[in-house]
């Protein structure tokens, strides 16, 4: 199901998106190393190289999680302001994976604030 005001990156991936995740699979294979990351631009550049044009940046960001939600690669693919990337570094993934875990605390943090501004919003407090 799309999250509302997300569904470009949220719907679940098509038929035709799903036939593209293994040529993905194979342009992430080689990206060893943070100094060989690809930019989701990049990633979408090249598929339009391949002929599919219609890939979106949103649209690879969903075959991206789809490829690690379902471990389609055999190593830790992470990602940095440079881009994504294989890493077998343990310091490494175990950063990532805590920089993961404040995304979604901050994430958590924005959705308690909101919620209390709602409720004081229903009450008339907030005007």
């Amino acid at each position: 199901m799309a999250l509302l005001r997300f569904e470009p990156e949220t719907t679940k991936l098509t038929e035709y998106e799903l036939k593209l995740v293994p040529i993905v699979v194979n342009i992430l294979k080689s990206r060893l190393g943070r100094e060989n990351a690809i930019t989701n631009n990049n990633l979408v550049n090249r598929m339009s190289k391949l002929g599919f044009s219609s890939m979106t940046p949103e649209r690879m960001r969903k075959l991206i999680n789809h490829i690690r939600l379902y471990d389609l690669l055999s190593d830790c693919l992470v990602a940095s302001s440079k881009g994504y990337y294989i890493s077998n570094d343990e310091k490494e993934i175990s950063d990532y994976i805590d920089s993961l875990r404040g995304r979604e605390e901050a994430i958590r943090a924005v959705r308690f604030a909101l919620e209390a501004q709602l409720g004081r919003l229903e009450e008339g407090q907030l005007e």
